[in-house]
């Protein structure tokens, strides 16, 4: 007997999901959404302003230079995580030895707090105590500002994105990977198919969605970047290393701006979306993964 739901039944399952939904996603965006467009400031009242918040980012120097960095992190992102996890989750599907050791010691940083890793990477970055400078201090190398100058640390911060999160791709990968049907892979060997050609023509494209999943969580941790940035630079000097979410926390928490930080908290959230909305789209089509 197939027992047939009514619409009322699938309501009532629905029901208490789309509460939690409504309550802890939903609103919050509605709520931030209306503050955005008042001049909201530390415990004054709040006056409706309209768009004024939003016309003032656009002059806004320092917010244009947190999207520039956050574009630099994700850019670099997309191009060296997902190729490098990949590649990594190829390598312990093969007969290597200790690669459980192997897969348990690149997932680490991904369950660390993202605080504790920019703590880390501090000791190694820093211009004036990082272990790096002193590394390369023996090879005539002047000392390097990786974190706190005015270039390299977008780069720096990504170096350190990609660290932490590289096990955690690679994790996806090689879950993907041996969900692939043997059979597929025996009978492309016989037909005399090499290694590169089942890589090219098999492997990669049976794991496309899995590689659509793990951009597009690639995608969304981007724009979510604070602890690595709060922990390294603070988001100077005079917040030229800032991102998004971090020049948000600055204008909402430390300057009290609050209807000025809500109205990043918008941006963030339909540049991540219209970016993941975007992928998905062209995934489904197959112009990308």
């Amino acid at each position: 007997m197939v027992w047939v739901s009514s619409p009322w039944k699938i309501a009532l399952m629905v029901f208490p999901a789309f509460i939690l939904f409504t309550a802890f996603f939903v609103y919050p965006i509605v709520y931030a959404g209306g503050y955005s467009l008042t001049d909201a400031a530390g415990f004054s009242g709040a006056d409706f302003i309209g768009l004024d918040n939003y016309l003032a980012l656009v002059d806004d120097p320092f917010f244009r230079r947190s999207v520039s960095n956050t574009l630099l992190i994700l850019v670099l992102s997309v191009t060296f995580l997902v190729p490098a996890s990949f590649g990594l989750a190829l390598l312990m599907q093969q007969r290597v030895r200790a690669a459980g050791a192997l897969r348990a010691l690149l997932f680490g940083p991904a369950i660390v707090a993202p605080i504790l890793v920019g703590l880390v990477w501090v000791f190694i970055l820093d211009p004036r105590v990082g272990l790096l400078n002193h590394l390369v201090e023996p090879l005539g190398i002047p000392p390097v500002q990786w974190i706190g100058g005015d270039s390299l640390t977008p780069y720096s911060i990504a170096v350190v994105f990609i660290w932490a999160s590289v096990g955690f791709a690679m994790t996806i990968f090689y879950a993907g990977l041996q969900l692939l049907p043997r059979e597929v892979m025996e009978a492309s060997s016989l037909d005399g198919a090499s290694r590169w050609q089942q890589l090219r023509f098999v492997t990669v494209p049976m794991m496309r969605e899995t590689i659509g999943i793990v951009s597009l969580l690639l995608i969304t941790n981007v724009f979510k970047i604070f602890e690595l940035v709060y922990m390294l630079t603070g988001g100077g000097p005079v917040h030229s290393s800032e991102t998004l979410v971090s020049y948000m926390y600055f204008v909402t928490f430390t300057d009290q701006r609050y209807g000025s930080g809500m109205a990043i908290a918008m941006v963030v959230f339909v540049i991540g979306a219209i970016t993941s909305l975007a992928y998905l789209a062209l995934s489904r089509r197959g112009r990308l993964a």
